[in-house]
Parts: C-alpha cells; structure tokens; sequence
C-alpha cells in the first residue's frame, strides 16, 4: 500500500477555496480587478423601447 492517499474532489475544492479567501485577506491583488460594484448608469438613463408602440403589433 502506497502512503499517499488520494484527495477527494471535495476536499481539493474547499482547501482552493480556503487558499483564495487567505489570498483577498491579505489584500493581494493578482488580476487587478476591481472587486467594488459600481452602478450601471445606462440602465438607469435608457429609454424604453416603444417599437411596438410605432408598429402597431
């Protein structure tokens, strides 16, 4: 018998998501994304569509 032993997927996921929530603790920025969410101006300022208003469907 062989001493190493297979890592389940399960266990393989939640040790990687362990590793990336140490990573944004650390306040380490890799990509370079910006994690703050901005509000969507266009959707806020868009005008209805009123085609089927025009074309009488």
């Amino acid at each position: 018998m062989s001493e190493t032993k297979k890592m389940s997927l399960a266990n393989a996921i939640k040790q990687k998501l362990a590793q990336k929530q140490a990573q944004t603790t650390k306040g380490t920025k890799e990509t370079g994304v910006v994690k703050t969410a901005k509000p969507l101006k266009n959707q806020l300022t868009k005008k209805p569509n009123n085609q089927r208003k025009r074309t009488g469907v």
